[in-house]
């Protein structure tokens, strides 16, 4: 599948944000907050950066 200049400037920003929510995400764990979640969200939060890290490597080496 070929992604054009445009689409791929949208797709990293995408995942730019994304990657800042699971920032966010991270800090309010660590901060304590929602403890009866805390498993389940940290789960999220490294499925979200492995998902991530996929995308950027694939968007790199042109998909």
């Amino acid at each position: 599948m070929e992604i054009k200049n445009g689409d791929q400037d949208e797709l990293l920003k995408l995942i730019a944000q994304l990657d800042a929510d699971r920032i966010w995400l991270l800090e309010q764990i660590d901060r304590g907050r929602w403890p009866e979640l805390r498993f389940d969200l940290a789960a999220l939060e490294r499925e979200l950066g492995q998902l991530l890290a996929k995308l950027s490597k694939d968007l790199d080496e042109g998909l």
